[in-house]
C-alpha cells in the first residue's frame, strides 16, 4: 500500500488499490446487499481489482476471516451491506493502516451519507474505491464497566432512542422500518423522563432528567436523522445532542425537525462537544451505528485519527 503524502484527518491522500478483500452482509437491505456485492465485484474486476470474498457464518466468524486477510496484506476492505457490518469491520480496521471502502446497501447508509458515497449505485461507490483518495477521520469508541471496548463510526445513542431499539429487537412482526414506528408510539404510551448523569472530559458534570443523548462522530443515524447536525469526524471531538425531558406532544414535534437538523434550535435541546463522556442513566443501552453497544454506565470517547475511508475526490 502506498500513499502520496502523510495521512492527515480531513485531507485525502491517493492510494495504490490493486487488492481488495470484500465483506458482505447478504441479509442487508432484505438481501439487496447480494446483487449489490456482485455488481460491484465485477466492477472492480472490470478495472483491474483482484478481490478476494469473505464470507462469515457470523459477525464473530467474518472479524477472525477479516483480520486474516488484513495480516495477510490487502490494499482495502471492501464492505457491502448496512451500518452494522461496516461497524463490524470497524473492530479490526480501527488503528490500522488499510482503508475502508463502502458499497452501501443497507436501510439507513448513514456511514455512506456521511462521506458521500452513492446510496444506490454500486458501480459508481465501486469506482470510489478503485479511485483510491482515503480520508484520515476519527472514530468513537465505547468501553463498558469491564473494559471491553467497541468502535463506533456515525452516532452512538442513549434514551429513547435506545428504548425503541430495544423494544423493535424484541418484537418478531412486522418487518421493516414499520417495526421500529411501531415500537416508537408504544414507547411513546409508556415515556417517562430520564435521570442522566454526564461527565464530560472528566471535569463538567451535568445531571438532569433527558429524553435521550447522543453522541455523534458524524452527523446523522437511522437514515439521515441529522441528530448532531455539525458533527465532524476529523475535528478530534464528539458532538453531544441533549434532549430536556418534556411532553409527549413535544417529543412527536421533535423528531420531524431531525430531517434538517433544525432541532438544535429548540429550546429542550442543548449541545455540547467532548473527547470523552461518562454516562450513566439506570436501564438504558447504548446502541452505536444502529447495533447494541453496551448497558449504562459507560465512557464513551473519540480516538482521533483512528481509520482511513475511501470516499469520493473533493472537485
Amino acid at each position: 500500500m502506498t500513499s502520496d503524502s502523510p495521512a492527515n484527518p480531513g485531507q485525502l491522500n491517493r492510494r495504490e488499490i490493486a487488492k481488495v478483500t470484500a465483506l458482505t452482509n447478504p441479509l442487508s437491505g432484505h438481501g439487496a446487499a447480494v446483487q449489490a456485492s456482485q455488481h460491484a465485484i465485477a466492477r472492480l474486476q472490470q478495472r483491474g481489482v483482484e478481490v478476494i470474498e469473505i464470507v462469515g457464518e457470523n459477525a464473530e466468524d467474518a472479524r477472525y476471516l477479516l483480520a486474516a486477510a488484513v495480516e495477510k496484506g490487502t490494499d482495502a476492505v471492501v464492505v457491502t451491506g448496512g451500518d452494522g457490518v461496516i461497524t463490524n469491520a470497524l473492530q479490526v480496521l480501527a488503528g490500522t493502516d488499510v482503508p475502508l471502502g463502502i458499497i452501501p446497501a443497507g436501510t439507513g447508509n448513514d456511514h455512506a451519507r456521511a462521506f458521500g458515497i452513492p446510496t444506490s449505485d454500486p458501480d459508481a461507490a465501486a469506482d470510489i474505491v478503485v479511485d483510491g483518495y482515503a480520508e484520515t477521520i476519527d472514530l468513537g469508541q465505547i468501553r463498558d464497566t469491564h473494559g471491553v471496548t467497541k468502535w463506533f463510526g456515525t452516532v452512538a445513542a442513549t434514551g429513547f432512542d435506545s428504548l425503541v431499539t430495544d423494544r423493535a429487537n424484541r418484537m418478531t412482526w412486522p418487518h421493516g422500518r414499520l417495526r421500529y414506528y411501531v415500537a416508537m408510539f408504544a414507547e411513546l404510551s409508556q415515556y417517562r423522563a430520564l435521570p442522566f448523569r454526564l461527565v464530560l472530559d472528566g471535569d463538567q458534570e451535568i445531571e438532569a432528567d433527558l429524553t435521550l443523548t447522543a453522541f455523534g462522530n458524524t452527523r446523522s443515524y437511522g437514515g439521515g436523522l441529522l441528530i448532531c447536525p455539525t458533527a465532524d469526524p476529523t475535528d478530534g471531538l464528539l458532538d453531544i445532542t441533549m434532549v430536556a425531558a418534556g411532553s409527549r406532544t413535544k417529543l412527536v414535534r421533535f423528531f420531524p425537525t431531525l430531517m434538517k437538523g433544525s432541532h438544535v434550535e429548540l429550546d429542550e435541546v442543548t449541545t455540547a462537544r467532548a473527547k470523552s463522556i461518562h454516562v450513566e442513566c439506570p436501564g438504558i443501552n447504548v446502541y452505536a451505528d444502529g447495533d447494541f453497544a453496551c448497558p449504562l454506565p459507560a465512557d464513551i470517547s473519540v480516538v482521533p485519527a483512528a481509520l482511513q475511508v475511501l470516499r469520493p475526490k473533493r472537485s
